[in-house]
Formats: C-alpha cells, structure tokens, sequence
C-alpha cells in the first residue's frame, strides 16, 4: 500500500497547475508541504514578514500570468498575512493562499483557550473570493481542485485554503488518492464571446459619431494590449485607462489620453456617444462612470465586457453587457471592424477627433514638465520619476507604492509597455510596493525592477531589504523623503481649519503629522545593500547608474523639497474623485 504525506500531495497538485514558486515564512506546522517543493521543482522564497509574502505572490501573478502562492502558519502567521490578502484581492491578483491551523482535536469546537488558534477561514473568508478548511485527508484533492476553480474563473483575486497540521505532516494511504490533471476540473480556455454580440459591438462602435475606448486591468491580465491597439486604431477613438489598467495601451500611443491629462480625459468621456469599457469596473477611480465625467445614460451607449459577470451594468447601466475574456472579444471584434470597417468620412471625423484631445493633453504635458526646470536643493519631486524613467527605460518594471510619492511618480513617468507597471491602485496599501518589487524580481529576473516610494512606506517593510540580498534580488528602491506623512498633513492642514472650532479647540498646525528622519542609505549599507543619498536633481542620473552597476539591491535617499512634495499634482481631482460625481 502506497502512503503520502499530506503536504506532498499539496504539493504535486501545486505543481501540476504550473506553480514554480511559493512566498511564506518556514514553519514546522507545513513542513511536510515545502519540504516536498524540490521534489516537485518548486522555489520556497521566504521574506522577513508574511504579509510581504502575498504582495510578492500577488505581483508574480500579475507579471507572469500564473497562480500566485503564499503561505502562513496558524495563529500570527495568519494575522500578519491579512493586510497583504486585503489588498491582493482589492487588486484582482490571482493568488492561493495556503495556511496551517491546529491539530482539530485542539482547536475543533474552539475551546476558548487554545493557543495560537482563531477562526482563520472565517475571518479570511471576508476578505476573499473564497475561502475553505479541509477537514480530513481524503478531501484534501477535493477541496484543492475547488480552490483552483475558483481562482481561475470569474475576476483574479485571492482564495485560501486551510490545512490542519495533522493533515500538513501526516502520512496517510493513497491507493485511492484521486489525482487529476487542471483540464479535468477546471476551464483552461478562456471565455469567449457570442458571434453576435461582437456584431451588435461593432455596429455601435462604427456607426458613432464620437466612439471612446475604456480599458481596466482586466485587459492586462488577459494580456489583450495588442488586441486593445488593433481596435483602437480600426476606429479612430480615443482611449483612455483606469488607473490600475496604465499600460494597456502605451502612454505614447497617439490615440491615448494618458491619466494625468484629467481634463481631456473627462471630455473624451463625458462627450461620447458610444464607449466601449473592457476589463473595468468603472468604481470610485473611474468616477462610477457618471456625469458629468461621463456622459449621461440617455445621450450615451455602453457596450461593456468583463470576465465576471457580477460586474456588467454594476455603477453604470450597460446597452450591451458581454461576459467574455477580454483577449477573446478584442480579437474577435477587431476581425469583424476588419471585415467592415467604419465609413471613410466617420473614420476621418475619428481621428480628427482623436487628434484634438490628444493636443489638450499635450499642452497638460507642457505645463507639468516646466516643474523640471527648478535646480532647487532638495529638488523638486518631480525630478525622481523623470529621472528613473531615464536612466532605466520603457524596459523596466516599475513599482509605485502609495501617497504622494505614487502620485508624482503616475504624473511624471510614461507607461508604454503592459507588464511595466505595479501599484495598489485599487487599495492604496503603503509599503506594499517594498514587497511588490521583489515579487516582480522574481517574475522578471532580468529586468531592472525599480521601486519608487515615500519615507513613511518604507518604514513599514524595511527590513525586506535582507530578503532582496538573500535572494541576490537587485531592486532599486528610490525612497522620496520629505519627513512627513505628507498626504495626510495636507488634508490636516486644510480639514482642521474647518473644524478646529466644532472639535472645540485652539490647536494650530497638524497632528503628529512630521517624524525624525531615517537615513535609508546608512541602513542599505548596514544590511550589506548598497545605498546612496542624492538632494542636487542634476546628480540624481549618476547615483541611478551606480545603483545598477552594483549589481545589488539598492536604496537611494532622495531629499526632495518637503513643501512643494505635499502639492502633488491632480489634488483637486483626487478630491473629487472621492465625491459622489454630480453632487
């Protein structure tokens, strides 16, 4: 009689959907899990923290396509993992994550007082598309073909699986162990849409006097750019993208009105007869999808597609809802826009179009840049992101973190490529993008990964820099440091003048708003990295170069001006992006 361990088996169904790489911290809860992953040809990376854990899985989904994998052991294991499952999920990112639990005879009914132990299914379940416990061994390949079913169906997101240690590190019979290859228990082609619902798309879109393009994230994860391109171009529209959706079609795409240029952005959608919105949900980012940001139901036609279907017609009333992979309608509407295209003079009026929106947000281009001109020490903010852009080219992975700094990096940095870009658009976690970099490392081993982040994130994961020399990762963290939470001592600033005499008191200035200064050079010296600090813009170029040439993970201190940092551009509108649109 053949006998497995209960991890191992974990294991070979990993293996078997094409995992190559797990994220999680070691445990002698789930040894018999990763000590079956060279068995299996799977990489254990282990970062200092578990929640960096899911932002690394949660990026190496995103940039490769795969199923991502962390895990955590029982109890705090779990608890310090839950910041990282929150935002994965918000971001879509297809990512498994594996827990241990307690032996069930100690946990199960919860007895009150047993350590390490609380409802870790229940509590991530909120937080997931799905979440689940296996209760014996002979349901374990059940409850994994259903956890990967789950998580390649529908919209990417998080789902988890909870596995007792008894059952992690348990040798048990496995005559009748039911193992299947994925094409047995779940789809392995994507959905495609209905021949006449391309025709009915293409019908709106080239009979429109002012046809617009929208496309989210769910483009990138289809990797439907190319598609995107042919059928933006087929029609002449303009274009634009969520913001998590930067990418989808490149920045210098002449048909493109990139998101800084908010303005053309909101004309080109508010003024469309028909849009065609794919792979978004069109929320709070995208203004719901409302006027006057977008045009009114009655003067303008929606044909809208998405992967889940929960999502067509949600913030905004659809004329056309297509459930379908994003990839697969792009394609198949761009042969038929092929076999029939727009009339010459409409496609004309198009471009004519096009071409005006794109010279309003050129001008929007012009006014930004002159912030370049300062030769101010520190320098102006505006500097980092050019600079990078520079030095490391439209090749390399960029990584966005939260605050300010994520601000001035999407207003002054060109995304031109479709796997160029990580952030958490969707969640605005600061910090994650220390551990999002090293998961896009990973995924791209021989690109230049490069990290732009304010002092106050840093500081929440800075101890991942020993992760990253471990590992022989050479992220490039660009660390923009004003010594303040200055997102927050902005709205401070401007909220407690209006309230200082409701709340009843004189306090003037901001609350606890300013912190001391860490020199994150001195601490990347310290781990063994490689670290510098830079206040003259003009030098900044030469201290990126040396960075690379180190061939280590690097951290570049960047003194920029603390006052002019807090006036990050686009304020105004992401004041009312966070109002109800038409209020």
């Amino acid at each position: 009689m053949s006998q497995l361990v209960g991890g191992e088996v974990l294991a070979r169904m990993l293996a078997a959907e094409g995992v190559e790489v797990v994220f999680g911290i070691v445990d002698g809860t789930y040894m018999g899990f990763f000590g079956s992953f060279e068995k299996h040809g799977i990489r254990l990376v282990s970062p200092r923290h578990e929640t960096s854990a899911a932002h690394m899985a949660g990026a190496y989904a995103r940039l490769t396509g795969k199923l991502g994998v962390c895990m955590a052991s029982n109890g705090p294991g779990v608890a310090n993992i839950l910041p990282g499952v929150a935002v994965e999920n918000g971001e879509g990112n297809r990512v498994l994550l594996v827990t241990s639990s307690r032996r069930s005879p100690i946990a199960y009914p919860d007895r009150g007082g047993a350590y390490q132990y609380f409802d870790q299914a229940g509590v991530t379940r909120a937080m997931t598309k799905w979440s689940g416990s296996v209760p014996s061994f002979d349901r374990l390949p059940e409850l994994v073909r259903r956890a990967a079913r789950i998580s390649w169906s529908g919209r990417p997101g998080v789902v988890h699986l909870d596995v007792s240690e008894a059952i992690m590190n348990g040798v048990f019979p496995a005559d009748d162990l039911d193992l299947r290859p994925p094409t047995t228990y779940r789809r392995t082609e994507p959905v495609s849409p209905s021949a006449e619902q391309v025709r009915q798309a293409a019908d709106l879109l080239r009979t429109a006097d002012r046809p617009h393009l929208h496309a989210g994230s769910g483009v990138l994860h289809a990797a439907a750019s190319d598609q995107l391109r042919e059928v933006a171009e087929a029609l002449g529209a303009s274009v634009t993208t969520s913001w998590a959706g930067r990418g989808a079609l490149a920045d210098d795409h002449p048909q493109l009105l990139p998101i800084w240029a908010m303005d053309a952005v909101n004309r080109a959608r508010s003024e469309a007869d028909v849009v065609l919105v794919v792979g978004s949900r069109l929320g709070e980012t995208d203004w719901w999808g409302k006027p006057p940001y977008w045009g009114a139901p009655g003067d303008q036609q929606m044909v809208q597609v998405d992967i889940d279907e929960e999502i067509l017609g949600l913030n905004k009333a659809a004329d056309l809802a297509v459930q379908a992979d994003a990839g697969r309608f792009l394609a198949a509407l761009a042969s038929e826009l092929e076999a029939t295209p727009p009339t010459g003079a409409g496609l004309r009026a198009h471009r004519d179009r096009t071409a005006e929106l794109v010279d309003a947000a050129a001008q929007v281009r012009a006014e930004l840049d002159l912030a370049l001109s300062s030769a101010d020490r520190p320098m102006h903010s505006a500097h980092v992101p050019t600079s990078c852009l520079r030095v490391f080219g439209d090749d390399a992975v960029y990584v966005f973190d939260g605050g300010n700094a994520a601000v001035w990096a999407n207003f002054f940095t060109e995304i031109n490529r479709p796997d160029a870009l990580l952030s958490t658009f969707k969640f605005g976690m600061l910090g994650a993008g220390v551990a999002q970099a090293l998961g896009g490392q990973i995924a791209r081993p021989g690109a230049r990964v490069v990290c732009l982040i304010g002092d106050g994130a840093m500081g929440f994961h800075l101890q991942e820099l020993e992760t990253a020399l471990r590992n022989h990762l050479p992220v490039t963290y660009v660390v923009l440091c004003d010594r303040q939470w200055g997102m927050v001592k902005l709205t401070q600033a401007v909220g407690l003048d209006d309230l200082r005499s409701a709340i009843g008191t004189d306090q003037t200035g901001t609350i606890n708003a300013d912190f001391e200064e860490i020199a994150f050079d001195e601490v990347a010296r310290a781990m063994g990295c490689h670290g510098e600090r830079v206040a003259d813009p003009y030098e900044l170029d030469a201290v990126l170069r040396r960075c690379i040439d180190s061939g280590l993970p690097s951290v570049v201190h960047v003194d920029v001006d603390p006052e002019l940092h807090l006036f990050a551009p686009g304020l105004e509108a992401f004041k009312a992006m966070h109002q109800e649109p038409g209020a």
